[in-house]
């Protein structure tokens, strides 16, 4: 009785995050094309046929672009919250023997052997959502596409066994980056994306350090730079004592090295 974890691609041009259990095997989103995301998958010896579900945070392109795609070519459900539901237009698919499943943000559910979790984030979408899988004991928690962290998506956090977690941008890059104010203040806003010193002030102040697996995803090409980010987060891990943590990094172009525990 084991559990599979892959990030399939984490950023701006797409993002799908890969999870196995005995009975059961689903995305959190699905933002990659179907070839692609088919590529990604067997590179990790799983086969796209076998996707019996989607959890999808939210409607932006990044995370829902090979949705349409999946629902036509597959049978498997996708569970979404309304407001997701209606800024994705997903009651207008073809779904072809695929089920769209409201949800409600806040509310648990089940998917064959596994309890899924959910939280409202704060971005800028239409009712977006985190979520965390339980399984057997285990607990996988995604947080990406947020501004800042209430305390109700901190608590969502607490137990996890592998954290998934957003480290989009470093302040001074950004502020001396190529974007466009707008974009800037978007992106800091507390409905915009985390920050590397977010992430840092989290795991020094509030993480509970059960995390065997800290994965550091949606990171901005840009903005960014994957060692900034990890020497960050490391650096607030070792002012805890938490040495034994593993911190690694989500790309964009290539699926992560699977997780299995169990």
């Amino acid at each position: 009785m084991s559990i599979k974890i892959s990030v399939l691609g984490s950023g701006s041009r797409g993002n799908a995050t890969f999870i196995r259990t005995d009975r059961v095997s689903l995305l959190i989103d699905c933002g990659l094309g179907p070839r692609t995301l088919a590529k990604r998958l067997r590179a990790i010896g799983e086969d796209p046929d076998q996707i019996d579900a989607v959890l999808i945070t939210h409607e932006h392109t990044d995370h829902v672009a090979g949705l349409k795609s999946m629902v036509k070519n597959f049978s498997l459900d996708v569970f979404m919250s309304c407001g997701t539901i209606d800024g994705s237009q997903a009651d207008s698919y073809d779904l072809n023997g695929s089920g769209i499943v409201p949800i409600v943000p806040g509310r648990s559910f089940t998917i064959g052997d596994v309890e899924v979790d959910t939280v409202a984030v704060p971005h800028d979408a239409e009712e977006p959502t985190a979520f965390s899988v339980r399984y057997n004991g285990i607990k996988v928690t995604q947080l990406t596409d947020l501004g800042w962290i209430p305390d109700p998506v901190a608590d969502l956090m607490k137990g996890s066994d592998v954290l998934i977690l957003e480290s989009n941008h470093d302040v001074d890059m950004l502020r001396m980056g190529p974007y466009p104010w707008s974009l800037k203040e978007r992106l800091v806003g507390r409905n915009g994306h985390l920050s590397n010193a977010t992430v840092s002030r989290y795991l020094t102040d509030s993480f509970d350090g059960q995390a065997q697996h800290i994965v550091l995803a949606h990171l901005s090409s840009k903005n960014n730079h994957p060692e900034i980010a990890r020497l960050e987060a490391s650096q607030a891990l070792a002012s805890r004592g938490f040495v034994e943590t593993a911190v690694s990094l989500a790309s964009q172009d290539t699926p992560s090295t699977p997780i299995e525990l169990g």
